[in-house]
């Protein structure tokens, strides 16, 4: 039985993710709120259908545990298997100008990302993308954001595992009928 699934995501509060590129353009994602603690929140979105994200495979039903901070100069997705809650993957965006309200969550993406197995073995993708036309203040404020992210992978991996086994069980808990409420 799925641990992480779309009726119970259904129960909790929802919130619109909207990631803007440097060229302006946007996606929109409809997520729901997991948790709030100060300058961190954590969003919930459960995949409709099968992906393939630089060839890591995320079943129809993978529950992604987005992580975002608006002191951090990047976010996280935590891929999550659909049957168990465990982990498939982490993917990092560089990131800035995040900003958490009450039903809506913006942020910035900076192109550059890591791919982060379990293990914390850690890919650097599009690198390549980067304008050649892009102003060096933001070419340096990217440079300094990964930089920042390898440093703190070891720990953030951590807090992000620590996350992720609190938030299953607070989640199945209510599903598998042990009276916790949220």
């Amino acid at each position: 039985m799925p641990v992480l699934t779309r009726e119970l995501a259904a129960t909790l509060p929802p919130i619109l993710e909207t990631k803007r590129k440097l060229d302006g353009s946007e996606k929109q994602f409809n997520c729901r709120v997991l948790r709030r603690e100060g300058t961190h929140l954590v969003v919930l979105f459960i995949a409709r259908i099968e992906m393939n994200v630089h060839g890591v495979v995320l079943p129809a039903g993978t529950a992604t545990f987005g992580h975002f901070w608006s002191d951090r100069p990047y976010n996280v997705y935590h891929w999550l298997r659909p049957q168990d809650g465990r982990t498939i993957g982490y993917y990092v965006n560089l990131a800035d100008q995040t900003r958490i309200a009450e039903d809506q969550l913006e942020w910035r993406d900076m192109i550059v990302d890591l791919l982060v197995a379990p293990d914390g073995q850690a890919t650097v993708l599009d690198e390549d993308e980067i304008p050649a036309e892009l102003p060096d203040e933001t070419r340096q404020q990217i440079t300094t954001a990964l930089a920042r992210v390898r440093g703190e992978l070891p720990r953030l991996l951590d807090e992000l595992e620590q996350t992720r086994r609190q938030l299953v069980a607070e989640v199945a808990a209510p599903a598998s009928g042990s009276g916790t409420s949220r």
